[in-house]
């Protein structure tokens, strides 16, 4: 499978949410081909969590791993940290009461 670039990605994920009707919106514009792409979650009670793509070592296929959780304040330095690593880097905020993000559903690890 060809891998898709950040850009389109990224657009096809925020669709992806709107249909829910969970709201989302960019927060950084990475690389548009080869920006790595951080999601934000902020359940909007304070807390937040941030999700950044690795690899599962057991399985080798990609997944969604927690880069920081907790006070969305702290969430807030630790993408700013990656940020200062990585200027290519997009961060999408995903706002959600329930905690939905979608990143478990089919076919966005690619």
């Amino acid at each position: 499978m060809a891998r898709l670039t950040a850009e389109f990605w990224v657009q096809a994920y925020l669709a992806r949410l709107r249909f829910q009707g969970i709201p989302a919106f960019v927060v950084a514009h990475g690389d548009d081909t080869a920006g790595a792409v951080l999601v934000k979650l902020n359940t909007l009670d304070g807390q937040a969590r941030a999700f950044q793509r690795s690899f599962d070592l057991m399985s080798g296929a990609r997944t969604w791993a927690v880069l920081s959780e907790g006070i969305e304040a702290d969430v807030d330095g630790a993408v700013a940290k990656q940020r200062s690593f990585d200027p290519d880097l997009w961060v999408i905020e995903v706002e959600d009461r329930a905690g939905r993000h979608l990143l478990d559903e089919s076919g966005l690890a690619d």
